[in-house]
């Protein structure tokens, strides 16, 4: 598999000629997440160990979480992928199965397995009930984790990307998501221990593509479920995988 970096220049050198010719409409943001969409899209078709990925993460020491607040990441929700959407209400449709909505983005229900407790529900909503308000998007690599482990040093488009991107968004409920708060994998893990290989893969994931560190305790946890014989096989999930 060719290095992140690698592959991050090579884009770059392709994408120039045409930021050449629209540099008055495109905007720093619109770059950032083309430039991080090829990355997710090239390193999807590598097919990526999710062992071999996570031996290469970065260790460092855990950042002050001096100056982290929530607005530093950006509009909750924003529909960056410009569908007519809000980034949750995408998830939302990503994660159920038999999708209703109300107004062809807003989910009103369906069936929906919590990967991280491994309940079923099966949800029909009252207009204007707000029972999908339940459920919690939960950030795969919590916000004020990532704001201590580089994400402080980031231009506001990208904190706002990584705030916004499906690869870094899970359902769950709203009691499990309270429950792990900003913890990192040394410090939580979800109830259901099948899902640990795959829960892992996602952060490894994300702190991969936005070139996140972590610290030891982290990274020694992770690589220790990984190297489990059931995790042997597990590959690095894209924006798209449903958990």
């Amino acid at each position: 598999m060719k290095p992140r970096s690698a592959i991050a220049v090579a884009l770059m050198c392709a994408i120039v000629p045409v930021v050449g010719v629209a540099t008055s409409q495109a905007t720093t943001s619109d770059l950032e997440r083309s430039l991080s969409a090829h990355i997710d899209q090239m390193a999807a078709t590598k097919d990526s160990n999710a062992l071999a990925v996570a031996k290469m993460l970065t260790v460092k020491g855990r950042a002050p979480k001096t100056g982290y607040s929530r607005s530093e990441f950006g509009t909750a929700w924003k529909d960056v992928d410009h569908n007519g959407c809000s980034s949750r209400n995408d998830v939302l449709a990503r994660d159920f199965s038999h999708v209703t909505t109300t107004d062809g983005c807003k989910v009103s229900g369906g069936d929906f397995t919590d990967p991280y407790s491994g309940e079923s529900f099966h949800v029909t909503c009252r207009v204007g009930s707000g029972c999908v308000s339940s459920f919690d998007v939960d950030h795969a690599v919590p916000l004020s984790d990532a704001w201590q482990k580089g994400a402080q040093y980031w231009t506001k488009s990208k904190r706002e990307q990584i705030a916004n991107d499906p690869l870094n968004l899970v359902v769950t409920t709203a009691h499990l998501n309270r429950q792990k708060s900003d913890s990192d994998a040394a410090s939580w893990l979800p109830p259901a221990r099948s899902y640990w290989c795959k829960y892992v893969a996602r952060q490894v994931a994300v702190k991969h593509k936005y070139g996140l560190w972590v610290t030891k305790a982290e990274k020694d946890t992770i690589v220790r479920i990984l190297t489990k014989p059931a995790c042997a096989k597990t590959v690095l999930p894209t924006s798209r995988t449903r958990p």
